[in-house]
């Protein structure tokens, strides 16, 4: 089976009440504990490249890694550009073989972005085979590799512009800003409440902005960025072996869930991995501090990252066995 595009897979996450996971990649033990996790619970999967993970594995390394697990696997998965600055690097990608890319010019006034992601769309679907293209309206606070955007400078998705920016730009899924955030801190401890262990509680989700969105745009593929949970069993384990994450927060999952079940048919993860393959490392050379086989302290956090993909998949996204 060799790499697909995202419209049929989400199509069928639409009408099935279900969303993808799309998990950031940037080396060849995270492809595999992705995509094994899939296999194993019979799963479509989205695997996303990052601005940052270009520059650190160089694109054709992750293209080979990637096709190498649709060998290993026989999934049906997506190759997809995570937060594509500008043209020239979403042309890029799709000349180097992705079936997926995300144009985000959300930072830019809405003609603007309106433009640019037109010219990304009529580029991506004039390619043989068909490239998908997801733009972005609204800003997510928060930091993931180059895409910073400082807490009180995000803005929520306004409903009343989809409809126009959508059929305007041809784009194939939307994302939009509901109140997730980038990075590991999506919260200031201020915007937040403490249950009665102290843990934090963040603010909930704009499900009414969704909603409208939803109404204006029926059957329409939405996609949260943003997404990860921030486990607190991971940042623990990080903590007692020699971490310092302190007030690490995410997305509650029972909210991903609720999202998941209406118009939500992607949603991004990639901080969850790095917290869960940081913990298994600093778990294992706390362990084992005369080890220095890369092969042995990977491989506990490749382990690691295999249960939160799986755990994903069958709690949070519900796209288990549905290949």
């Amino acid at each position: 089976m060799p790499l697909v595009n995202t419209k049929e897979m989400f199509e069928k996450a639409y009408k099935g009440g279900y969303a993808i996971g799309a998990f950031n990649c940037n080396n060849m033990e995270i492809v595999q504990a992705i995509t094994e996790a899939a296999k194993e619970c019979n799963s479509p999967v989205i695997l996303q490249v990052s601005a940052g993970a270009r520059k650190y594995a160089k694109p054709v390394y992750l293209k080979k890694m990637v096709e190498a697990a649709v060998e290993d696997t026989g999934l049906p998965i997506v190759l997809h550009l995570d937060h594509g600055a500008d043209f020239e690097m979403c042309k890029d990608c799709i000349d180097g073989g992705f079936t997926s890319v995300m144009i985000d010019a959300s930072s830019k006034p809405f003609e603007e972005n309106i433009a640019i992601t037109r010219k990304v769309v009529e580029y991506a679907h004039a390619h043989k085979p068909y490239v998908t293209v997801e733009a972005e309206l609204g800003t997510l606070a928060g930091i993931e590799d180059d895409v910073k955007v400082e807490h009180g400078s995000e803005s929520y998705t306004k409903p009343e512009d989809v409809e126009e920016f959508v059929r305007r730009t041809g784009c194939d899924s939307l994302a939009i800003a509901i109140g997730t955030s980038h990075g590991a801190y999506k919260f200031k401890p201020e915007q937040c409440t403490r249950d009665e262990n102290g843990v934090l509680c963040p603010p909930p989700l704009r499900f009414d902005i969704l909603e409208e969105v939803s109404k204006r745009l029926p059957g329409f593929p939405i996609v949260l960025h943003g997404s990860s949970s921030v486990n607190q069993e991971y940042v623990k384990i990080i903590n007692d072996n020699g971490g310092a994450l302190k007030d690490a927060v995410g997305v509650p999952e029972a909210q991903l869930r609720q999202a998941a079940k209406l118009a939500v048919c992607k949603i991004n993860i990639d901080s969850d991995l790095r917290l869960a393959m940081t913990a298994g490392i600093r778990e294992h050379f706390m362990a084992h501090p005369d080890h220095f086989d890369p092969r042995q302290y990977v491989g506990d956090g490749r382990k690691y990252v295999k249960e939160v993909v799986k755990h994903k998949i069958m709690t949070v996204l519900g796209s288990n066995d549905k290949i």
